[in-house]
């Protein structure tokens, strides 16, 4: 699949990313890109596409290659991160007194605005500019709208990425046994995880069984997860202090694995579920470097 050297080299340089990784574009990006071509032309030109991995596994940088990729390809893809489809601090705070504290914690779905999502698919398709959601981690809460990156459309292709992207419901049974610390000690009565759940088989439905296709980032466990995520605090922090910011928002260690509590059932549930059906998954070691491509 084509794609300029110019391209690689100032995407490399913008991603912070080592030489080697020239090489994975052409041996492992390029032939997903090609799957994801090849279904939307099936298509008639217009594809939904998944893009799931657990934090830290890359999604973001695979996300914009594929792009990269996609849109030399002749087909314009719009990413669009479930992240940025957040609730705002102040809907997450009445969410967390009228549901579960837990809830004012950003991640888990339930604290996500589904219907921002579905419109910004709908408006992907036309041949108006679209303002695509933005969300701010450092501040937690959503970007003032004109902030917001704009895509101009008709997108052919939309890759939604995310941590949850086209995760499944649990059992009742799976629910009733606290899966670590935190839902032992902060919901014990499981309202919480039980929220979660129902908002999976409910309104998120609406928008992951949209998703034509499903790219799956496939973490060893998800013991490495939480190396995977101090790494991005880190940078998080660096470019903090590089820009002067306010360092009180970015996570201790202790503070990450924290926030990673809300995220390990359902990141379980999902590396032992969903390599099943996703269409194309790639399998990582602990250092993210990958060890096999299937369905591409």
């Amino acid at each position: 699949m084509p794609v300029s050297a110019a391209w690689i080299d100032a995407f490399i340089a913008r991603e912070r990313l080592p030489a080697p990784f020239r090489a994975l574009i052409g041996q492992v990006h390029a032939p997903i890109a090609a799957r994801i071509a090849a279904e939307a032309r099936r298509r008639g030109g217009r594809l939904d596409v998944a893009l799931c991995g657990s934090q830290g596994s890359g999604k973001s940088t695979l996300g914009a290659v594929l792009k990269g990729l996609l849109d030399a390809d002749g087909l314009p893809t719009a990413v669009l991160s479930i992240d940025d489809l957040y609730l705002t601090h102040g809907e997450r705070r009445a969410l967390g007194e009228r549901v579960h504290p837990l809830l004012r914690t950003r991640g888990v779905p339930g604290t996500h605005d589904v219907g921002l999502g579905l419109r910004t698919f709908e408006q992907l398709r036309g041949l108006d500019p679209v303002a695509l959601p933005s969300f701010d981690k450092q501040h937690d809460d959503r970007r003032p709208r004109d902030q917001w990156p704009v895509f101009q459309g008709p997108a052919s292709i939309v890759i939604l990425e995310g941590w949850c992207v086209g995760a499944r419901p649990e059992s009742e049974a799976a629910l009733a046994v606290p899966i670590n610390t935190l839902e032992a000690r902060e919901d014990a009565d499981g309202i919480w995880r039980r929220h979660v759940n129902d908002a999976l088989a409910g309104e998120y439905r609406a928008l992951f069984d949209r998703l034509d296709m499903t790219v799956l980032l496939q973490a060893p466990s998800f013991d490495v997860v939480y190396g995977w995520r101090l790494e991005q605090e880190q940078k998080l922090r660096d470019r903090v202090t590089a820009e002067g910011g306010d360092l009180s928002r970015v996570m201790s260690d202790a503070g990450v694995a924290h926030f990673i509590s809300h995220y390990e059932r359902i990141t379980r549930h999902i590396l032992t579920e969903m390599p099943g059906r996703a269409e194309v998954v790639l399998e990582l070691d602990a250092q993210r470097a990958p060890v096999r491509l299937l369905g591409a």
